[in-house]
């Protein structure tokens, strides 16, 4: 009983789509074996499926703080093209040195949510709105600057970062030695954020769960984190673009976790009123998410650039809508407040591997977007049993009592007792994943 005590004790919410992820990789696996006679789970698969759906990541974990601050950002996809294209421009018009060019583009993507974040931040128009002009605006702003032509480009640094790899001859035991290396503080560092938060939650008398509950989290982390280390080991060794995913994840984790401004981005999406009551700056908040997402789509732009060797017209095309999906698919919640970084990167992948296992069985692409769709509407759904699921009676009264009523422990992504609306409670330490 205890055991399923704790079992009940993990946020789904948070740790689900890791179970989803090892269970979907198993089912095509077997899939595979049985149909095609071929293995799925192997090294070149895999890092092919992270290297193929990289700009899709950068793009989901800048989604994820704009959703969690309650927003939206219709407009990625777009951005993603314009600034690709001002990277190939500055490539092969302009003459710049790559660095500079990845610079250009990043820098132009800030400087487009610094556009954007005005408008939401501070005029106060709905982020779905000015998000859905800046889809067209900068749609058309990618057709005028490459005059509806593809522009080819040449530069063999620029291309390694959108598909190359990193001291390949670095091999001991048939494993790439670096990519262990990486593995090894990846592991570390998880545990490390893990046992911190726990003390941090236990500090501000959070509830911190039962320890059996707090092991199988940190063991399902720690175990997907050595899988894929040993998987892109026994490959080429980890991507270039894999090493970039790798820091953004970690960066961006402390920043949502360990920062004021983490912080503030969950208290102004879980209930902006209390926040800005409470000494948030609610409006920067908001603003700087946006700037960051624009900077990340611009990474995401020179990313696809690379890896395609040029820039097109209809480049990004719908990527928005797979950012946002996989936000939603992680454990994002439609009403903000809820989600985590990694959540975001697991849902990318969820959908990333569920696309190349069905083209390797030749699924139609009609029956890939219906299966996806329904994935996408199920994790939606799971949202709102698990608010349900995790909403309980109000401890220490009894009905028609008095007495202080005391709330059972709830983190920042649990809802309130039912019939109790979020927006009536103080927003509460958040962040810990």
């Amino acid at each position: 009983m205890s055991l399923l005590s704790a079992l009940r004790g993990v946020n789904l919410r948070q740790y689900g789509m890791i179970i989803a992820l090892v269970f979907i990789m198993l089912l095509f696996q077997v899939l595979e074996v049985m149909k095609l006679d071929q293995n799925f789970l192997t090294p070149r698969n895999i890092t092919n499926t992270v290297v193929q759906n990289s700009f899709i990541l950068i793009l989901a974990i800048g989604m994820m703080l704009v959703i969690v601050n309650g927003h939206i950002d219709l407009s990625v996809g777009s951005v993603l093209a314009f600034t690709g294209a001002i990277s190939a421009i500055a490539l092969s018009d302009w003459g710049l040195p790559w660095w500079m060019a990845v610079l250009a583009a990043v820098g132009t993507g800030a400087l487009i949510g610094v556009w954007q974040g005005f408008w939401v931040a501070y005029v106060r128009i709905p982020a779905f709105i000015v998000t859905l002009a800046g889809m067209l605006l900068f749609r058309g702003l990618t057709l005028w600057v490459l005059e509806a032509q593809t522009i080819s480009i040449r530069s063999e640094e620029f291309r390694m970062l959108g598909s190359g790899y990193w001291a390949q001859d670095s091999v001991v035991g048939g494993y790439h030695l670096p990519t262990l290396i990486i593995g090894l503080v990846a592991v570390v560092f998880i545990l490390w954020t893990q046992i911190s938060a726990r003390n941090v939650a236990a500090k501000n008398r959070i509830d911190t769960g039962s320890p059996i509950a707090f092991f199988i989290k940190t063991a399902l982390l720690v175990g997907a984190a050595l899988v894929a280390t040993f998987l892109f080991a026994g490959y080429r060794g980890l991507p270039v673009i894999g090493i970039i995913l790798v820091v953004l994840v970690a960066v961006y984790s402390f920043v949502a976790n360990r920062t004021v401004f983490g912080r503030h981005v969950y208290a102004g999406g879980g209930n902006e009123k209390a926040a800005a009551l409470s000494g948030v700056k609610t409006k920067q908040t908001s603003f700087w998410v946006f700037v960051n997402m624009g900077a990340l789509a611009g990474l995401a732009g020179v990313v696809f650039t690379a890896r395609l060797q040029s820039a097109t017209p209809d480049a990004g095309n719908m990527f928005e809508l797979h950012a946002i999906a996989s936000s939603f698919i992680g454990g994002a919640s439609m009403s903000g407040g809820v989600g985590t970084i990694i959540g975001a990167v697991v849902g990318g992948l969820v959908m990333g591997i569920m696309n190349q296992g069905m083209s390797i069985l030749s699924v139609g692409q009609d029956l890939q977007s219906v299966i996806l769709g329904l994935v996408v509407l199920a994790a939606v759904f799971f949202d709102v049993w698990n608010k349900k699921r995790s909403s309980g009676p109000i401890v220490g009264t009894t009905p028609g009592g008095s007495g202080e009523a005391k709330r059972r422990g709830k983190g920042p992504d649990d809802s309130g007792p039912s019939g109790d609306k979020p927006k009536d409670r103080e927003p509460e330490p958040v962040g810990a994943e």
